[in-house]
């Protein structure tokens, strides 16, 4: 199979293609990909057999990550949670085998595909390199149900103490609310000894994404308390960004605004919530995301060459290199460290 090259944030073809595909995503669209590369500098391009100027029937896109830490490398893709190839079934396993001599012949070390559902284990030149758990939520029952099958007393009696506390929500996608999301995730990442990614990411989000992404925060007597980031493609919505003031945790003001945002999507006409992904060992998130009655299932990426069994993936090495330098360190070192270290780690 022969493979041709397209540049997404410039060929229509590629915007046209995402948009009709059942099976894309947010983080299959330009506005994603043009964040990506205003922010950390990375290089979209697409792999696809369909030649210039003809119409696409497959494809999958990648990011050139150029590092001098962890070497260059096509990444598909850099801090998305998933990124299925829009590959038919049939044609994936010679579709990656051509990938996996592009990259043979090419100037990178490696190629990382992140999908959601297809599994890449026939293709020889693939092995797993990461698992992580996928929650996904079905909105198409009424709001009245969707609330009861929620965990009673983490989900559904948190609301209801978020209600009576008044608890505001206030949504958007301006630069305020970017900056107070932003300060409680310095805070939240601080609390967790890991580098926020820079704010600049979340503004680059906002313009390119435009009405797909909203940001809401939760005030609690006029101060922000939690804020979500969630993002919306087609039928589907994001949970993508969450922080919050772990002070005001028994307020439910993450659980009101994650509630309100399920009430929109709905309304919009959206039928999934996508919580996204988290590691199998962080059982704090995954069971706060069990309690919304979501549907786990497993996301592999695959990597070629394949990954030696010792190896430790870029991301957990970042976070242990990081954690015992940042456990103490003031709110602007954290920030100034998630400015460089995260383009390393996509």
């Amino acid at each position: 199979m022969t493979l041709h090259r397209l540049d997404p944030l410039t060929d229509d073809r590629w915007v046209g293609f995402v948009g009709s595909h059942a099976r894309s995503s947010v983080f299959h669209t330009r506005g994603w990909l043009e964040a990506l590369h205003r922010t950390y500098d990375y290089t979209p391009l697409v792999l696809t057999s369909a030649p210039p100027g003809q119409p696409l029937h497959d494809g999958i896109v990648f990011c050139d990550v150029k590092s001098w830490l962890t070497g260059r490398r096509l990444v598909s893709l850099p801090f998305s949670d998933h990124c299925e190839p829009l590959v038919a079934d049939a044609e994936l396993t010679p579709f990656l085998a051509a990938v996996h001599e592009s990259v043979h012949h090419g100037p990178w070390r490696s190629v990382e595909v992140r999908p959601h559902t297809a599994s890449l284990a026939s293709a020889a030149a693939f092995g797993a390199s990461s698992v992580f758990c996928l929650h996904t939520l079905d909105l198409r029952a009424g709001d009245e149900v969707l609330m009861r099958r929620f965990h009673r007393t983490s989900t559904q009696q948190m609301i209801r103490r978020a209600e009576r506390e008044h608890i505001e929500d206030r949504h958007g996608n301006d630069d305020a609310l970017i900056q107070a999301f932003y300060r409680l995730l310095v805070v939240t990442r601080r609390r967790h000894s890991v580098p926020p990614a820079p704010i600049e990411w979340f503004r680059n989000l906002s313009r390119c994404l435009g009405a797909a992404l909203t940001v809401r925060v939760a005030f609690h007597t006029n101060q922000p308390i939690a804020a979500i980031i969630t993002l919306r493609h087609r039928d589907t919505v994001v949970y993508k960004y969450a922080a919050s003031n772990a002070a005001c945790h028994a307020l439910g003001g993450t659980q009101l605004l994650l509630w309100h945002a399920i009430r929109d999507a709905r309304a919009s006409g959206c039928s999934i919530l996508d919580l996204g992904r988290t590691e199998p060992d962080h059982e704090g998130l995954l069971t706060f995301k069990d309690r919304w009655n979501a549907v786990r299932s497993p996301v592999t990426y695959w990597r070629s060459p394949p990954p030696a069994p010792a190896r430790v993936p870029v991301r957990a090495w970042v976070a242990r290199w990081a954690a015992p330098a940042l456990r103490y360190a003031p709110a602007v070192v954290h920030a100034t460290a998630g400015k460089l270290l995260y383009r390393h780690a996509g």
